[in-house]
């Protein structure tokens, strides 16, 4: 029979009650004072037990079985509002005084509005020309923090013998220090032109879009020999979505609700190591 993980910086007891009620719980265990998990649940109470735990303020994640992180082989995230708490290309505009026209593409695009990731990056991009190499600096040095429990998630899920990857539509100037800080394991992203210390406005190569995260997933996926029930991707945003789809824990991380609708599992409320709650961390 399945189970049910709830999680939630606060949990109400009242709440847990009335889910386990609905579920038809054979139990309820109290992993910590941020997770439960209601065991053995009635089959046919899950789109009530998922509405009414949303409702609450919930996370909820409906599991077959809770299987050992260790048979997993890969975690996969995005950067901007997923591992980190803003968006770098808007952090950017902001310096170069442009923030609310890039800011409105970004969320244009986030919410799939604009068909092509390409022309919306290019667009942003562009906007930002002329702007010193230094305030990319500045704004990963004053402005970039890791969500909460994105450092927890990355340590355990490593501990275990995953591999960690991080594909990002942003900036490899962002992408390439988070790598070196949190020890991952690989990391692709676009690269902006930079001559005589500014930008030029233009996205050198190939757009890493959509499609360009799948592939990447893909890749380290054939290499490590993966099967979707092995993979781990974290996303936010509609260019998430082709790469979300390699996985079977497809997780929308605050997401936006094109994605979250698509996502087997989400992330509203609780930081990121809550993806560690729908495994086990040992035998027995």
């Amino acid at each position: 029979m399945a189970h049910v993980i709830l999680q939630a910086p606060r949990i109400q007891q009242a709440d847990v009650e009335r889910l386990a009620a609905v579920a038809s719980a054979g139990g309820v265990q109290e992993l910590s004072p941020t997770v439960v998990r209601l065991l053995h649940v009635d089959e046919g109470s899950r789109e009530e037990v998922m509405a009414l735990a949303q409702a609450a303020r919930l996370d909820a994640a409906w599991l077959d079985t809770i299987p050992l992180l260790s048979s997993c082989k890969m975690l996969v995230m995005d950067m901007d509002s997923t591992l980190i708490n803003i968006e770098c290309v808007d952090e950017l505009a902001d310096m170069a005084g442009c923030k609310p026209q890039v800011a409105a593409i970004t969320e244009a695009a986030m919410r799939g509005e604009i068909p092509h990731y390409a022309d919306s990056l290019r667009q942003r991009v562009a906007l930002l020309r002329g702007l010193p190499e230094s305030a990319l600096e500045q704004v990963f040095r004053e402005r970039l923090r890791l969500n909460p429990g994105a450092e927890r998630l990355i340590e355990v899920v490593r501990g275990h013998g995953l591999k960690v990857m991080l594909v990002s539509g942003g900036f490899t100037f962002f992408t390439e220090r988070l790598r070196r800080g949190l020890a991952l394991d690989a990391a692709h992203a676009n690269v902006l032109e930079v001559v005589d210390g500014a930008l030029t406005g233009r996205v050198l190569g190939d757009i890493v879009d959509g499609d360009a995260k799948a592939r990447h997933v893909r890749e380290l996926a054939a290499r490590l020999k993966a099967t979707p029930e092995q993979i781990i991707v974290l996303g936010d945003g509609s260019n998430d979505l082709p790469m979300m789809a390699e996985a079977h824990y497809s997780v929308a991380y605050r997401a936006k609700p094109v994605v979250r609708a698509q996502a087997r599992f989400a992330l509203d409320y609780s930081p990121l190591d809550g993806v560690l709650s729908w495994f086990r961390l040992r035998h027995g």
